[in-house]
């Protein structure tokens, strides 16, 4: 399998059980914290091609709900890009790149197509 490059923040749970998960079955994978090290647009452009924005789009966090209304009404995915770009932790976690495309979050699904599970 090509590289994985596994994206997230450092500090998130659900980021922290993935790379345990891979580790402890010895996957080998790149990890981008993007609150840390930054994201660029062309690659959160192409994630939104790849799943839509309303996928990675984490509507249950804290920074979602502590988002001004009027920047949560009648969200696209013009809109919803920069919003992304600004507050890093709108994403929900881990998104994953690997040979098979682009994945979202952490579930036994993804551990076992990636060989973690």
């Amino acid at each position: 399998m090509s590289e994985i490059a596994l994206y997230g923040i450092a500090n998130c749970d659900t980021v922290r059980k993935a790379r345990r998960s891979l580790d402890a079955a010895g996957v080998g994978y790149r990890f981008v914290d993007f609150r840390k090290d930054g994201l660029e647009e062309d690659r959160l452009r192409h994630w939104v091609e790849a799943v839509g924005w309303e996928t990675l789009v984490n509507r249950r966090g804290t920074t979602w709900r502590q988002l001004p209304e009027d920047q949560r009404e009648g969200l696209d995915a013009e809109r919803a890009i920069p919003l992304m770009l600004e507050h890093p932790a709108l994403i929900k976690r881990p998104v994953i790149e690997h040979q098979g495309g682009v994945r979202v979050g952490w579930n036994s699904d993804t551990a076992t197509a990636l060989g973690a599970g």
